[in-house]
């Protein structure tokens, strides 16, 4: 098992800025590429961002290219989201989500994920 635990949600105001962190233990990170998905309210849980096992390679949503970044730190494994210049439709729930690296699936597929985080909430105030 891994177990996945986020931190760094909040309240923020629109253009501000938040670091969202997923500490991970259990198993050994580098066998994971990881993810990013959101849950805001009333909708379904969207895909935001993904980050191979090395960081060699990321993919994003288009509705945060260009304000968020995905990065990952192997020593300290951990992979953070930097969330800028936010909006009020940045508003949800964050989940962090590890997928094998050997899995041949489609990054962005929520079902490819094996291990979730509890999820943190953002709240970004207009």
């Amino acid at each position: 098992q891994v177990q996945l635990v986020e931190s760094g949600g909040g309240l923020v105001q629109a253009g501000g800025s938040l670091r969202l962190s997923c500490a991970a233990s259990g198993r050994t990170f580098t066998n994971y590429h990881m993810g990013w998905f959101r849950q805001a309210p009333g909708k379904e849980r969207e895909f935001v961002t993904y980050i191979t096992w090395s960081g060699s390679t990321t993919y994003y949503t288009d509705s945060v290219k260009g304000r968020f970044t995905i990065f990952r730190d192997n020593a300290k494994n951990t992979v953070y989201l930097q969330m800028n210049s936010l909006k009020p439709e940045d508003t949800a729930v964050y989940y962090c989500a590890a997928r094998w690296r050997l899995r041949t699936g489609t990054y962005y597929d929520s079902d490819e994920y094996a291990y979730w985080g509890q999820g943190t909430q953002v709240t970004v105030s207009s």
